[in-house]
């Protein structure tokens, strides 16, 4: 599966201050709380992205998408 990086950047950067972002294999995300779980029997997410330590350090959002490190970071992270 290939994950559209570009929307999950978006996503983790509208989620900053609000809690971290699970990313599931299908490609979809959801806003979950800092120590989230799945719950029995729930699809377990590939991956739980935490904003602020992602992208907080960039001033606008077109920075982080155009950021290969950044890029390069979320891909290593989904695998």
């Amino acid at each position: 599966m290939a994950f559209d990086i570009q929307k999950i950047i978006r996503v983790v950067w509208d989620a900053q201050g609000y809690g971290n972002v699970a990313v599931y294999r299908d490609g979809t995300t959801r806003q979950v709380q800092a120590d989230f779980a799945p719950a029995e029997g729930e699809d377990v997410p590939v991956a739980i992205l935490k904003p602020m330590t992602l992208v907080s350090e960039f001033p606008m959002l077109d920075h982080a998408l155009g950021n290969r490190e950044l890029i390069a970071k979320i891909e290593a992270l989904l695998g």
